[in-house]
Formats: structure tokens, C-alpha cells, sequence
């Protein structure tokens, strides 16, 4: 017969793993003391020869440090100069907008009479800057009496004021198809002019709806290297060309004559690879009508310069090493932005390594008589700890197999026990005496078989109820369902959709189409405060009170007070609904519209896009008695898409807790506007599911979508 659990000596399981590991570690230690004295002893003594090499190698590091510092800092000096580069760029496409409206104005109404004076090229003017030079083609029938004639000139003061506000300008000028060049500031031309309709620059602005900027090419004026902006503008005379010229002199001076303490080289380069402009790049004593070799960096018979190219035209930032002359240097390149072309600075990797060079070999001959003596003491140490593994291991092996044998008994006796429940027979309990925690978990696992019979039966009328509370909740469901409009209205020249997600069995979201006076129609999107039972149920009340006011008063602003009159009054939740209400008047092309504290919705039109947000001053309905609400109206123009939506659509999170948001709404919106109605809710429904993944839907979604056909 067993003794009482009192009468018998308690040693817990914890104290036996305890007693066991306890020896264990003291004969590690023991052991490992007696290692660590062994080669701690020898360590030491080769210390102090290998102090100088740990800071030797403490140099090497900063020596890596100081190349990647360094080309951090090309990288960002890359950038930067890109980022100024862009700007001078901007500005002249800018300045050339600005001309080119103003020609499109000019070119298409009465000539304006100009305050700057204008002189033929054998004409010089008193004051060259406060003057502009004309030029008729041999070949045109244009005369100064033509009326295009005085149209152009119109443009001379514009060119003027132009010209004074950017001093990188070389020269601004306009020329037209019949023949005609007016250039601000005046300059003597030589006799034998290039005809400017063959010129690049107006052959391709006549080509492109965007402007054209020309590469380096040779100045007939004698302004050396330029390059040209051009901009096309269709009149009632034809086609007007807007050209203004920057020299490569002048982007020279202001960005790429950089050389970083005298070592740097800077280079802008075109989409195509060639150099857009360098320091020392010239037209030398070349002339106008001879063609100017432009040069190309995949000419080079380098292949990593080569490499650096396609980077640069790819539009990636980025520094590599290559070899200028023998000698490394470091290439950081960055995209200008502008029409694909990228910036690049160079810099001798020797100027960024020079303070550590001059130890270098000093460093690299202590590395090695360091690395030898620490090979020779590592062998050593690893010779020791090997037998010392064995021996610890043969010592943990007896260990162990004494510690499975007190601990595998009670847990086969467990283990039987659990093999017995998962058979089902809950009536099997475990004998376990050993006087420690096992004993205890015989008993609580006798317990738990016990417990586990009286759980099942709870379980079997949980169940019961369960299955009756989802049956309802279906039922709720398909009320609610049969709440919402069967389908969308037939409207001629519009084309709708709605769809409404809820998040649980049932939900607070509605959407409605409400019949209104004069073959109108009231559009309702709304988001009930809340989820589940009772959001339903108050979503249905101010269905049918928005519908009834709608239905009754034509003016949105007048039946959304109503309908919150009447919340209000039997609202004894404190609930309330934010709402969006529009009605659509498809023979007025007119959408009036009220916001009452709801997600506002998208206006998606134009060509390019515009996306407007129909924001609306109101608060929620069924907060006060009275609400103040301001409508908006809206007038309709063909191929407009008004997206409504709640906030399950931009509220929707990922597996990383990350909404959906508005800005992928609005991307989403602008890449599928064309498309039909019913194409663009599957697909912004789809989007939506890809990006929340596994993660449970938060919220009810609702869209309701109208075009204009």
C-alpha cells in the first residue's frame, strides 16, 4: 500500500532536471577552467605583438569607411547638381509655354502693334538690345505689308520680356512656314543664311505636339555650341515655331564646371548617350553648315564606362569604378529628369584614399604575422577542445539516459491515458505516485476526462443554439438584401452600378435609387455608425426616410433635413448615418448634391484626367434636430465618372495593417476610367481583395458608380 502524498519525501521535478544539470555544468566548468587558464595564458603572451596589428586593421576599416563615405557624398553632389541641371531645363520649357500661348493668342486675332522697334538684317539698329531683327526667305511671298507679317511682330515685346528674365538665354526667336524669322536681341547675320524650316529645330517641334529640345549643334548667329527649345503653334497663317537657344557655354558655367578641390569632371548626357555638354566642349573653328559630331559613350572601347552609360540612360543613380588614363576613378551618375538625360561627377579614387595609403603596406605585413600566430594558437585550442568534447559527451550521454528513465515512466502512463480519450473512452484515468509534478498532472488529467464529458454535452447545446442564431442571421440577411434596389435604373446617356459587401452576416452600409419628379433620379450612398444587428436595423429606418423624403421633395438639400427631422425625433440609440445624396437631371445635364459628413465622392474627367472630390459641408444625420446643409451642383460634360464609395473601400487593411487608402483608389480610378460601369466595381472589388490578402475584411463595402456616355 502506497504512503500518504504527506508521509512521503516530495522531490519535484524541477528540483530532480536541476540536481542532474546542476552536476553536469559543475564538471563543465571544471573542464573549461582548466581550457581558458591553458590558452588565455598563451593569448596573452601574444597580445602585446598583436596589439599593433588589431590597430592596423582598425585603419583598414576606416579606409573602407572613407570609400564609402565618399562615394555617398559623389552620389549626393550627383544628385543635387541633376536636381539645379533640371531647373535650368523646366525653366525654358516654361518660358517656351508661355511664348507659345501667347503666339497661339496673336496668330489668331487682329496683329498688335509692338513697343520694341524691329530692323532687316542690313538695317543695324541705334541699340542692338532694344531691338529685333527680321528676316524674310528669298523664296516667300511675304511681305511687311502681309498680315502675318504684323501678326508675328506682335510678338516682339513678349519675346523681349522673355529674353530679360532668363539670362541663360542666348537668343529667342520665332519662324513660321512661309518663310518668316523674327529674333530677339538684333545681330548681324551672315549673308548666306540657313533656311529655318530645314533647320532640326522646327522640323522636329513641327513633329511633336511637346517641345523639342535639339542637341549641341553649331550657332549661325555665332553664339559657338547651342541647344535649342522649340514649340509648334498651329494659327490661321500656319504653323509658328517659338526657338530659343542656351549655349553649351552657358551649362557649362552654371552646373558642369564643378572639380571638387580641382579633381572633379562633370558631364550631362542624353537619353541616347551622348554628351549633351562637358567643360572643354566646344564647336571650335567649325562653322554653321558643317555638321557637329556629337560624342557617345557606348563608342568607348571601355567596357564598365560602357556599363556606366546604360545605367545613366536607364535613369539610375549609382557610382561605379572605372579607369580614366590608367587610374580608378569613381563615376556617381544621376537622372536629370529631363527628357531622360543624367548627370555623372567623377572623382580619382586615389584623392579619396590618399590620408590611408601611405600605411597600407604596413598594415597588410602586420595582418599576416598576426593571422599566422593566431592559426597556430586556434590549432592548438582546437586539438584541446576536441578531446574535451568527447569526454563531455560520453559524461552527457550517461546523464541523459538516467534522466529519461525518471522522467519516461509517468509520461508512458500519460501518453496512454491520452491515447484513451482520443479513442473516446472518457472514463480511463492514470495511476501515477511519484510524489512530484507528474503525480499532480495525473490528477489534473483526470480531472479534464471528467470535465471533458460534461464540456461535450455543453458543446452539443452551444452547437444547438448556434445553428439557430445563423439561421436567423440569414434570415436578416436576405431582408436586408431585399431592402436594397433589385437593380440599377435604365437612365438614357448614363450608365450606373452599385454594389454593397457587408463585413458581418449583415451590415450598415445602403445604397439607393430614388424616383424623383421630372425624370429625375436621387442617388444615395450612406455608412450607418456601427456594424452588425443594430446597424442594420437603424440602415433600414433611414433607407426608407431618405427614400420617402426624396421621393416627396425634388430639392436634395430640403429631403435630406427632412430625413433627419425625422431620425432625430425616434433616433433613441444616439446613432447616426453619414450620407451622400445627388439627383440627377439627365435632360439638364445637372447633378446637385449634398454631403452630409460622408466619404466625399470621386469626379473623374477631362483628357488628361482630372480627378475632383465632391466634398460637401454637413455633418452626419441623427446628431441634432436641425443639420445645415450646403448643396453643390454639378454640371455634367460627356465621358464624366462619378465614383461613390464608404469608407470600407479606403479603410480596407492588409496582413501589415495598411489601408487601402485614397491614393490607390485614385489610381485605380484614373487606369480603368474608359472602361464600362459594371467592369470598373469587379475590378476595384478584385484590386481590393489582392491587396488586403488574408486579412479579414473591417468594414462593409459599398460602391455606387455613374458615367456619362
Amino acid at each position: 500500500m502506497p504512503l500518504p502524498l504527506h508521509a512521503r519525501h516530495r522531490l519535484n521535478v524541477r528540483a530532480k532536471i536541476l540536481i542532474i544539470f546542476l552536476a553536469l555544468s559543475l564538471i563543465s566548468l571544471l573542464i573549461t577552467g582548466y581550457v581558458a587558464f591553458f590558452t588565455i595564458s598563451s593569448v596573452g603572451r601574444s597580445a602585446e605583438t598583436s596589439s599593433l596589428s588589431l590597430g592596423q586593421e582598425a585603419v583598414d576599416e576606416a579606409s573602407s569607411a572613407l570609400r564609402h563615405s565618399g562615394e555617398e557624398n559623389l552620389i549626393q553632389i550627383a544628385t543635387s547638381e541633376a536636381a539645379v541641371t533640371n531647373v535650368l531645363f523646366e525653366d525654358t520649357d516654361s518660358e517656351m509655354e508661355i511664348l507659345a500661348a501667347g503666339a497661339k493668342i496673336l496668330g489668331n486675332n487682329p496683329p498688335v502693334r509692338p513697343e520694341i522697334p524691329s530692323f532687316g538684317r542690313n538695317e543695324p539698329p541705334p541699340d542692338p538690345g532694344m531691338a529685333v531683327l527680321y528676316l524674310i526667305s528669298p523664296d516667300s511671298r511675304i511681305t511687311r505689308d502681309s498680315g502675318e507679317f504684323k501678326a508675328l511682330a506682335g510678338l516682339d515685346d513678349l519675346l523681349y520680356s522673355v529674353y530679360q528674365t532668363d539670362e541663360n538665354m542666348s537668343s529667342i526667336y520665332v519662324a513660321t512656314d512661309s518663310g518668316i524669322v523674327r529674333m530677339y536681341p538684333w545681330i548681324s547675320m551672315p549673308d548666306r543664311m540657313p533656311d529655318s524650316r530645314q533647320r532640326a529645330w522646327f522640323v522636329g517641334a513641327e513633329n511633336t505636339s511637346d517641345i523639342f529640345w535639339t542637341g549641341p549643334y553649331v550657332d549661325a548667329a555665332g553664339h559657338g555650341l547651342v541647344m535649342t527649345a522649340s514649340k509648334a503653334v498651329s494659327t490661321k497663317y500656319g504653323t509658328w515655331v517659338i526657338g530659343s537657344d542656351v549655349t553649351v557655354d552657358v551649362v557649362n558655367a552654371a552646373f558642369l564646371n564643378m572639380t571638387l578641390g580641382g579633381k572633379g569632371y562633370a558631364v550631362l548626357m542624353d537619353g541616347g548617350g551622348n554628351i549633351i555638354s562637358r567643360p572643354g566642349l566646344s564647336a571650335g573653328n567649325l562653322s554653321w553648315d558643317k555638321p557637329f559630331s556629337n560624342e557617345n559613350v557606348f563608342s568607348s572601347p571601355d567596357p564598365a564606362l560602357v556599363a556606366v552609360g546604360r545605367n545613366m540612360t536607364a535613369g539610375k543613380t549609382g557610382v561605379e569604378v572605372v579607369q580614366f588614363g590608367g587610374e580608378d576613378t569613381y563615376v556617381a551618375y544621376a537622372p536629370v529628369g529631363f527628357q531622360n538625360w543624367s548627370f555623372a561627377v567623377s572623382m580619382p579614387v586615389a584623392e579619396i584614399t590618399a590620408p590611408v595609403e601611405k600605411t597600407q603596406e604596413k598594415i597588410l605585413s602586420s595582418t599576416r604575422e598576426t593571422g599566422s600566430l593566431i592559426n597556430r594558437r586556434t590549432g592548438e585550442v582546437l586539438d584541446i577542445f576536441a578531446v574535451l568534447f568527447i569526454i563531455l559527451l560520453v559524461v552527457v550521454i550517461v546523464l541523459s539516459l538516467y534522466l529519461a528513465r525518471v522522467i519516461t515512466r509517468p509520461v508512458e502512463s500519460l501518453k496512454e491515458g491520452t491515447l484513451a480519450l482520443g479513442r473516446g473512452d472518457l472514463d480511463y484515468r492514470v495511476r501515477i505516485e511519484t510524489g512530484d509534478e507528474f503525480e499532480d498532472l495525473a490528477g489534473s488529467f483526470n480531472c479534464m476526462a471528467a470535465d471533458l464529458r460534461q464540456n461535450i454535452e455543453d458543446l452539443r447545446r452551444t452547437t444547438a443554439e448556434k445553428e439557430r442564431y445563423t439561421k436567423e442571421l440569414e434570415i436578416a440577411k436576405e431582408i436586408q438584401e431585399s431592402i436594397l434596389p433589385e437593380s440599377t435604373p435604365d437612365i438614357p446617356g448614363f450608365e450606373t452600378g452599385a454594389v454593397m459587401i457587408p463585413a458581418m452576416e449583415i451590415g450598415g452600409d445602403l445604397y439607393d435609387f430614388i424616383p424623383v419628379e421630372g425624370n429625375r433620379w436621387g442617388f444615395t450612398i450612406a455608412d450607418v455608425s456601427g456594424k452588425g444587428v443594430s446597424a442594420a436595423l437603424f440602415m433600414a429606418i433611414s433607407r426608407n426616410l431618405i427614400h420617402a423624403s426624396g421621393r416627396a421633395l425634388a430639392d436634395p438639400s430640403a429631403a435630406i433635413r427632412q430625413a433627419n427631422r425625422l431620425m432625430y425625433e425616434d433616433n433613441r440609440s444616439n446613432m447616426f448615418i453619414t450620407v451622400f445624396y445627388g439627383v440627377l437631371d439627365p435632360l439638364r445635364m445637372t447633378f446637385a448634391y449634398v454631403n452630409a459628413g460622408h466619404n466625399p465622392p470621386l469626379l473623374v474627367r477631362g483628357d488628361p484626367p482630372e480627378v475632383i472630390s465632391l466634398e460637401g459641408k454637413g455633418i452626419a444625420l441623427g446628431v441634432v434636430p436641425d443639420v445645415n446643409i450646403v448643396p453643390g451642383l454639378l454640371a455634367l460634360e460627356q465621358g464624366d465618372l462619378i465614383v461613390m464609395y464608404t469608407d470600407g473601400v479606403t479603410e480596407a487593411f492588409n496582413e501589415q495593417d495598411v489601408d487601402f487608402g485614397e491614393e490607390r483608389l485614385v489610381d485605380f480610378v484614373l487606369r480603368n476610367r474608359t472602361q464600362a460601369v459594371g467592369e470598373i466595381i469587379s475590378g476595384l472589388l478584385n484590386e481590393i481583395r489582392q491587396f488586403s490578402g488574408n486579412a479579414p475584411q473591417s468594414d462593409d463595402i459599398t460602391l455606387v458608380v455613374l458615367k456619362v456616355l
